[in-house]
């Protein structure tokens, strides 16, 4: 034996070419030894004159798709090595992290487009792309614990495969025409890819299976191919995703450099962009000041928009509300009646993920759905949770997720949905039992949201473990500290809370408020004056029912039999006087809603959310001389913001003819000082450290902005989302922290 060293590299570090990478430092600084994949990332065992060199250069020149966090080194005896090798993996286990998929390199994408035998090849890919998590069936990463386990390799892959000087070294899915997965379509024609382009270009719907999951793809040029596909799918006024190469979408939109570089980022999500002078139809996304692009994030992708020749639109193969589909058979059952053909291939897909949705803001980049590409990342804990016990939270119940801790991360599921569906409630359970073998997960308790009825809340209640239930916008201001690694002890927070529904610790229904507080526990300063849902569920579908709740608070009652002459207003009108299906909130989403009532949103909302989107678009469309925001004044009460003043501007201006895009900005700039000035308030007293901005109104951009604009100049930190959906979807990682100082405390 020798001296020499056991180093240690934690963080994503398998199946992104580490090993590789380590064998040619090691040739480079004439190491010798050997290195492998296990259970906690990757260990090396080297002797050498160079060690300091080498270890340097692990951490600063690490591969494209890794993520170093720790290098550990201590002194050990190791045999006398004559070179450097890479060995087969250690033990099988869940200390490292897992590698998110990763979309199609410049290198591959040349490739398919060469001469050579991967030419027109639809599941090229190497170590710095491909398919890792939706294909992934165990841990470690090795081909025989993913879904190419079936797939045995060629001579002349396996000789890629196990050359150190090959950007293919060990890259699971390595694949050829001669062994790898390969193209069908139905009903059988010719070439499969070629009858998927000949349908395309005949304005036909076909389904497409892509990594993790079937997507329904249709000429986005076309209004009649849109109009079919939203037919069929049952998806009257929801953006439609778009796909295109980087030239078609400059040549659709306005893509700003940070765009630019969200769309050629290794997750490949779908970015919000400026239509710009679009030519595509209004019916893409009706009423929208943005479309959601994505780059082709796989060569299959890549060779049918090459062939096609045009954007294609690219949306989730589902029936609005459900899961999307990823078996073949389940694509022949649930899409058959929507796609006039099904382009399949025969590598199986481990687990669902739908595209991740963001954008790009003045103030960074906004997740709004975290998914494909961007799981299963991990967020390190902040200071003082380092020896945290592990806990699992189960979220809300819209845009539900799923959050684990353990080794001081935090790893938040994909986006699983609604929990009403009924496949949706079944994919939260798998999801949950499947992270939770992944990972080798043995939590000591369980988080969900204080509402006792929601699906998460009965499912956290029935694992056994102690089950700490978490109130709803607490969550929500837990998450936003937790993603800004907020310490521990770094003291209380003004957290403005713009949201839609939660269940409030008074038991009334929240969604605005100012909270002060921390990961231990909140105080609520100030609060949206509450009115009522008439209708209950009905409310969240149709603006016009708050619309009328609140004017009538209001004393604006007039007003609103103008406005909502056809309406029902007496029936509602006794329903909210008996204080029948007619709870009272303070929800800011709510209040969106019933602003763009009032504009001329007319009908139920067919997504959520749609209402406040279409407002932003209007606020975005008025010009540079808005004039003043519509207050908020001080309520009767100590903290509540009361809107009375707010109607009595918005209704003058309303009467007076004003253009209704420059009364859309009033209402947010409005909005955002009157929370701001709130916020503000308890930092000027000393009461707050910082100010966090979270909840699901601020996946609005324009809000955001004139919310930390309305800031400028506050004398502490203003966190908000940039990694981490501000909606529902990031509420799992908020109860998780919460959870865990609860646990401790006893």
């Amino acid at each position: 034996m020798a001296a020499g060293y056991r180093i240690r590299v934690r963080g994503q570090v398998q199946g992104v070419g580490f090993r590789p990478f380590v064998w040619q430092l090691a040739e480079r600084f004439a190491i010798a030894g050997e290195v492998s994949n296990d259970a906690e990332g990757v260990l090396i065992r080297a002797t050498g004159a160079r060690l300091d060199a080498f270890v340097r250069a692990l951490r600063d020149e690490a591969p494209p798709l890794a993520e170093v966090e720790a290098v550990e080194m201590a002194e050990a005896d190791c045999p006398a090595f004559s070179g450097f090798r890479i060995v087969g993996s250690g033990a099988a286990g869940a200390e490292t992290r897992v590698t998110p998929d990763a979309a199609l390199c410049a290198d591959c994408a040349e490739e398919i487009a060469s001469p050579g035998r991967r030419r027109g090849y639809a599941f090229t890919n190497c170590t710095n792309c491909g398919p890792r998590f939706t294909i992934l069936q165990g841990l470690p990463y090795d081909r025989g614990q993913t879904t190419m386990a079936g797939f045995a390799m060629c001579s002349e892959c396996r000789s890629e495969y196990e050359n150190p000087a090959d950007r293919r070294f060990h890259a699971q899915p390595i694949a050829c025409p001669a062994c790898g997965p390969q193209l069908a379509f139905e009903p059988p024609a010719g070439p499969p890819l070629d009858e998927a382009v000949r349908r395309l270009g005949a304005g036909e719907i076909v389904a497409l299976k892509g990594l993790g999951g079937f997507h329904l793809a249709c000429d986005a040029t076309s209004g009649a191919a849109i109009a079919r596909l939203r037919e069929r799918k049952r998806r009257p006024t929801k953006p439609l995703a778009l796909m295109g190469t980087m030239e078609m979408i400059a040549r659709h939109g306005a893509p700003t450099p940070g765009e630019r570089a969200r769309l050629g980022d290794p997750a490949a999500p779908i970015v919000l962009i400026a239509r710009g002078t679009s030519d595509l139809p209004e019916s893409v996304a009706p009423g929208m000041a943005e479309l959601g692009w994505m780059l082709p994030y796989t060569p299959l992708h890549l060779l049918l928009l090459r062939a096609v020749g045009r954007p294609l639109v690219m949306t989730s193969g589902n029936l609005s509300g459900e899961p999307q589909v990823i078996g073949d058979d389940e694509a022949r059952d649930r899409l058959g009646h929507i796609a006039d053909g099904i382009l399949y291939h025969n590598r199986p897909i481990a687990r669902r993920l739908d595209d991740s949705v963001e954008r790009v803001t003045r103030h960074g980049p906004m997740v709004l759905r975290r998914a494909r590409g961007r799981v299963p990342g991990t967020f390190p804990l902040p200071e003082g949770f380092e020896d945290a016990p592990d806990v699992v939270a189960y979220g809300a119940h819209l845009k539900s997720a799923i959050c684990l801790t353990k080794n001081g991360a935090a790893l938040l599921s994909h986006h699983l949905g609604d929990l009403d569906d009924a496949l949706t409630w079944e994919e939260f359970q798998k999801a949950d039992a499947d992270y939770a073998a992944l990972f080798d997960h043995r939590p000591e308790a369980a988080a969900s949201d204080l509402h006792p009825d929601y699906r998460s809340t009965r499912h956290a209640a029935a694992t056994g473990l102690r089950h700490i239930r978490v109130q709803h916008h607490h969550a929500h201001l837990g998450a936003c500290l937790a993603e800004n690694g907020w310490p521990r002890d770094g003291g209380p927070v003004a957290g403005i809370v713009l949201d839609g529904l939660g269940l409030g610790a008074d038991g009334t229904v929240w969604g605005g408020e100012v909270l002060l507080g921390d990961y231990t526990g909140f105080e609520r300063r100030a609060w949206l004056r509450p009115a009522a849902l008439p209708g209950g569920d009905a409310a969240n579908r149709e603006p016009w029912r708050n619309l009328l709740a609140r004017l009538d608070l209001a004393g604006l009652s007039a007003a609103a039999d103008e406005l909502l002459a056809e309406r029902p207003r007496a029936l509602l009108r006794q329903a909210i006087s008996a204080g029948v299906n007619a709870p009272m909130s303070s929800s800011a989403g709510r209040l969106f809603d019933a602003v763009a009532a009032a504009l001329g949103f007319s009908g139920a909302q067919s997504f959520e959310g749609e209402a406040a989107m279409w407002l932003e678009a209007a606020a975005r469309a008025a010009g540079p001389d808005v004039g003043d925001g519509y207050p908020l004044g001080v309520g009767a009460a100590e903290g509540v913001l009361d809107d009375t003043a707010l109607w009595a501007g918005l209704g003058a201006d309303l009467a007076a003819g004003t253009d209704r895009r420059l009364i859309a900005m009033r209402f947010h700039a409005g909005l955002a000082g009157s929370f701001a000035r709130a916020a503000r308030r308890l930092v000027e007293t000393g009461a707050a450290e910082a100010v966090a901005l979270t909840g699901g109104c601020f996946q609005n951009a324009l809000l955001l902005d004139l919310v930390v604009g309305a800031l400028d100049g506050v004398a502490v930190p203003v966190l908000h989302h940039t990694r981490v959906p501000a909606n529902d979807g990031g509420l799992a990682l908020g109860q998780a922290l919460i959870a865990q100082v609860a646990l401790e405390s006893g």
